[in-house]
This record gives structure tokens, C-alpha cells and sequence, in this order.
């Protein structure tokens, strides 16, 4: 009876009650039609309830089952099978072990999740990156408890210490900086708001001994004290410039927020006096500046930001003068870019709506190597970091995947990591796992 319904649009369970309605209206009911119904049903949340068979098999029997399950861990199951549905049918049973423990994760059952992660599948390697929480703010609550998050796109995440403890701050267009617990997902303390409609990027640092968030907004820069949860005094900038990324630093042991503005500007403030450090940085061509990193170089504290002119620019945080030629070389705007170290030299690594990734050496003011291809949306997020003690650039992008590339190679770090929305933020903390922003969600994912 199952093979005859797989692939039909007529709900399972539907269709059983109604020939158990038949039998008894026919007066043909008795314990063994019951029986066989019942049977069937429970074969559906078996089924439904072994993660090799949501990993391994057909997408259109898997969904065939998924209205006849009726116990606690087949509806679930469904549930969790239902959320990229639309992606299952795409893609290959690595990639779709992937996904549902993401989604598993995002139910609130990280142990489903971490079944499904350890599912074997014919001709795939074991699956390198475990989910380790999500939050689930875009799920069916009526199926599990998800971790209650961004009601919007989030725009921004970073790693730190609070109280001694590793969390990630994440910030939305719901007009939200968010704090979580690296190692449960719970949320610490409440959301911080400010007098704003949208976040559009947040970074993380110490001021004075205390941990403190900078995100940025449509016209102003807001200052958080994480300990404490509430803002550190009014906001850094209070005219008509509107905030498009935001980055922290240290200058003559002072710290600093960089920020960049869609009016091509980058400028820099001094977090202990609360006063701007120097005058705007200038260069970008009639281009919003969209993203700014910071770093040491030969000892000097560097800033580098990028827009949309297409051009990468480093500048000397000390003197607020530009460093070399303007860095060139994507074909179209620049959303993404970070800073990191390999080999004893600071790299830059940008990302842009060429659908390119590019390395850069900023102390030879040159490119590192051939672009790197394989993403086929627009790279929104960029971050640099050290997974199992190789440096690494993490990219995430429109097309709703995560690649991690070994800096020392050029090469991809793994297969891609898919993800049922578009990826606009990543960061890599010091123990090596991934916090990536997705649509509405965040998801911290660790090595295996």
C-alpha cells in the first residue's frame, strides 16, 4: 500500500482515515483493518524515526510517510524533514545529512542532530562539521522548543569572552544585538535594543577590563556593555551618515571602533574618550565604504575597508594615512573583508558580488594566488580564523553556502557547507568552530 502512495500529493494519513471511515460505514470494521491501520502508522514513525533512512533515502518516499507519522519522534522527524524539503530534492545524501541535522538543530534536539551527522553514506567521506546548536526562530514551534532568536536577516556575528565564558554577539535587521552562550545556545541576558529599526554589523572587544559590543546602525554607533547588558553612553556618531560595517581595534593601547559609512568614508573613535581619533579616512570613489577589518602590520595597527568601487584599501591607524596603492582586482563591489595572519605576515581576504574570493598579501600590497571560485551568489561574509591548526578563510554567501579555504594552499578546506538560506555572516572562534548568520538563524557548527 506505502509504494502505491509514494510520490502522491494525497496525505497519507488522510487517505488512511478515510477507507477506516469506508470500513465502518460499510459495517466491514473489525480488529484486524484496526489493526493494520494502526500497523501502518507506526511503520511510518519507525521509519521516520531512523536517521539512515532520512539521510539515504528517496526524498519522495521519505515524504510520502511524513503525514502518517503520529508518535512524538516521527512527527518530529517530519517536521525536521519538512524544513528543506524544497534543497532535499536537489541535492546528494551527504549534503542532506547535512542539512537535517542543521534543522534537527534547530528543533531544539541536538542529539537528533548529532544521529544524523554520524549517518554513514555510500561513496561519501564521514561528514566533517557537526551542528552543535541552532536557533529556530523561522520552525513550527507546535513540534519542539527551538532557541527563540532574530525576527530578521542577521547581519552580523563575532566571538569574545564574557565572564569568563566564549559567546558569540550577532546583530539583526530586526534592530537587535544578541548574545549567546557558545556552548549551550541559550541566550545570555536580553536583547539590546537602541532607538533603531536595523543592526547592520557588530563587532567585539574589551574597553576598560569589560567585554563590549560595537554595532552599528542606520546612523549611529552603539556601544554595549555585555557584562552588564545596556549601552555605554549615547551613540558614537549622531548625524545623517548611515553605518554600513564596523570593526574593532587597538591603538597606542587605546581601543578604537573603525567604522565605515555609506557616504565612503571610514572613520575612527577612541572607545575610552569617546571622541574620533582622527579625521575620516577618505579614498573610496564616490562608493559606500561595506566592510572594514583591522590588523597588525610590521607592527603598525592597520585598517582595511572595501566597497563598492571595487577597491581594497589599507590604512595606518596611527598616522590616518593610506598604506600603498589601493588593492584591485574584483570586478565588482566588495561586501566582505577580513584580516589574518599566515606564515609571520598580515593577509587580507575579501570578498565581492563577483562571486570571488581574493587573498591579499598587505605587506607586498599584492594579490595572493588566483582568485578563489566556486561560490555562485554574491560573498557577504568573510572571516579568517585556525581549524585544526591550519589558518583558514571562512566565506558565507547569497547562494546559501558556507566554503572554508586552507590559507596556505589556495585550496578548499572540505566540501561546502549548505545552508536553506542566504549566509550573510560567518566568524571562526579561537577553538576553530563556526558561527554563521543565516536568514534569521544562527548556527554554531564544530569540526568532528
Amino acid at each position: 500500500m506505502l509504494r502505491l502512495l509514494e510520490g502522491s500529493s494525497v496525505s497519507l494519513r488522510s487517505w488512511l482515515r478515510s477507507r477506516v471511515v469506508g470500513w465502518l460505514d460499510a459495517g466491514m470494521s473489525d480488529d484486524r483493518n484496526v489493526d493494520g491501520v494502526e500497523a501502518v502508522l507506526a511503520g511510518a514513525d519507525g521509519r521516520l524515526a531512523d536517521p539512515g533512512f532520512l539521510v539515504n533515502a528517496d526524498p519522495e518516499e521519505v515524504l510520502g510517510l511524513v503525514d502518517a507519522a503520529s508518535g512524538p519522534a516521527g512527527r518530529l522527524a517530519g517536521a525536521v524533514y519538512r524544513a528543506s524539503a524544497h534543497l532535499h530534492r536537489e541535492v546528494g545524501a551527504g549534503v542532506r545529512r547535512q542539512l537535517l541535522a542543521l534543522d534537527a538543530a534547530r528543533y531544539g534536539d541536538r542529539g537528533l542532530a548529532a544521529r544524523i551527522t554520524a549517518v554513514l553514506v555510500e561513496g561519501e567521506p564521514a561528514a566533517p562539521w557537526g551542528v552543535e546548536w541552532a536557533t529556530g526562530s523561522m520552525v513550527d514551534r507546535s513540534f519542539w522548543q527551538p532557541l527563540a532568536g532574530h525576527t530578521s536577516t542577521v547581519s552580523g556575528v563575532a566571538t569574545g569572552v564574557e565572564e569568563g565564558r566564549p559567546v558569540a554577539v550577532s546583530s539583526s535587521k530586526d534592530g537587535t544585538v544578541r548574545v549567546w552562550d557558545l556552548a549551550t545556545g541559550r541566550q545570555v541576558g536580553r536583547p539590546l535594543t537602541g532607538d533603531t529599526h536595523m543592526v547592520s554589523g557588530v563587532a567585539m572587544g574589551v574597553v576598560d577590563g569589560c567585554p563590549v559590543a560595537v554595532s552599528g546602525d542606520d546612523e549611529t554607533v552603539q556601544v554595549w556593555d555585555l557584562a552588564a547588558g545596556r549601552q555605554v553612553g549615547p551613540p558614537l556618531i549622531g548625524d545623517t551618515r548611515v553605518v554600513s560595517g564596523v570593526a574593532m581595534g587597538v591603538v597606542d593601547g587605546c581601543p578604537v571602533a573603525v567604522i565605515g559609512s555609506r557616504d565612503g568614508s571610514v572613520q575612527v573613535w577612541d572607545l575610552t574618550t569617546r571622541e574620533q581619533f582622527c579625521e575620516p579616512l577618505q579614498d573610496h570613489v564616490r562608493s559606500t565604504v561595506d566592510a572594514v577589518a583591522t590588523g597588525v602590520m610590521d607592527g603598525r595597527p592597520v585598517a582595511v575597508s572595501s566597497g563598492q568601487d571595487r577597491r581594497v584599501r589599507v590604512w595606518d591607524l596611527a598616522t590616518g594615512k593610506p598604506v600603498g596603492e589601493p588593492l584591485i582586482g574584483h570586478t565588482d563591489g566588495v561586501y566582505g573583508v577580513a584580516t589574518g595572519v599566515v606564515e609571520g605576515r598580515l593577509f587580507a581576504v575579501t570578498g565581492s558580488m563577483d562571486e570571488t574570493v581574493r587573498v591579499w598579501d598587505l605587506t607586498s600590497g599584492g594579490p595572493v594566488g588566483e582568485p578563489l571560485t566556486g561560490h555562485t551568489g554574491w560573498v557577504y561574509g568573510v572571516a579568517t580564523g585556525v581549524v585544526e591548526g591550519r589558518p583558514v578563510a571562512v566565506t558565507g554567501s547569497g547562494d546559501g553556502t558556507v566554503r572554508v579555504w586552507d590559507l596556505t594552499t589556495g585550496r578548499p578546506a572540505g566540501p561546502e557547507l549548505v545552508f536553506p538560506a542566504e549566509v550573510f555572516a560567518v566568524a571562526v572562534t579561537s577553538d576553530g568552530r563556526l558561527v554563521v548568520g543565516f536568514g534569521h538563524e544562527v548556527a554554531v557548527l564544530a569540526r568532528r
